[in-house]
């Protein structure tokens, strides 16, 4: 089920974002949409990665190059 949200923006984000559904021809709700959903999977995947940092560091993996090492 469709649910309006209301949020306040500054002027300058309000013309960026005017700007863009016009330039790529989508609708402003599509844009803070997409913008919403990407920000809350980053922060959510943030949230996983941070949980197991501890355990990666505990098998000795430091670096994204550690992990991509042992899985080539």
């Amino acid at each position: 089920m469709r649910q309006i949200l209301t949020v306040s923006i500054d002027d300058e984000l309000k013309k960026r974002i005017e700007a863009t559904a016009k330039k790529y021809k989508v609708t402003k709700s599509d844009i803070v949409k997409n913008a919403a959903n990407k920000y809350l999977l980053e922060e959510e995947f943030l949230d996983i990665r941070n949980k197991f940092v501890p355990k990666a560091q505990k098998a000795g993996f430091f670096t994204d190059e550690d992990v991509f090492k042992t899985v080539s």
